[in-house]
């Protein structure tokens, strides 16, 4: 494996309650051109020497320009360390959020929508993201 792929990755399932019912924000790629189109959580690498949850702060802050809350972290059952399994072997550090502002679409995604787990199994999303999403909603 090389350094890239050992590079930790950080997402945020952002949820938002509104008249009793959770929704989660779904994030639709916008490059590269496999993957446009394809939804996944927002998020992205962490950088060298940056501690996971400052990653998250600043990922969110650059792709949706808001700023979130974090409720718990979000671990992968079968995983020692409770990371998930995501493209290209790289293993992905999962926060459960609010959002303390409205996220925008930035330059890494051509589309936001908050979603209820019957409305997310409608969308495309990355393969890896969807037992993630499974998760989220099996642990509101």
């Amino acid at each position: 494996m090389d350094q890239e792929s050992l590079q930790p990755v950080v997402a945020a399932a952002i949820i938002n309650t509104t008249h009793h019912q959770r929704k989660l924000l779904a994030a639709q790629r916008s490059y590269p051109p496999e993957l446009a189109g394809k939804y996944e959580l927002p998020g992205g690498k962490v950088e060298a020497a940056e501690a996971p949850l400052a990653a998250l702060e600043r990922e969110i802050r650059e792709e949706l320009n808001c700023a979130i809350k974090i409720h718990r972290f979000l671990p992968c059952p079968n995983s020692p360390e409770g990371t998930w399994p995501i493209l290209g072997g790289r293993r992905m550090y999962v926060w459960v959020a609010h959002p303390l502002s409205t996220p925008q679409v930035g330059n890494s995604h051509s589309k936001l929508q908050w979603v209820t787990l019957p409305q997310a199994r409608a969308l495309p999303w990355l393969g890896p993201n969807w037992p993630i999403v499974e998760a989220v909603f099996n642990n509101l």
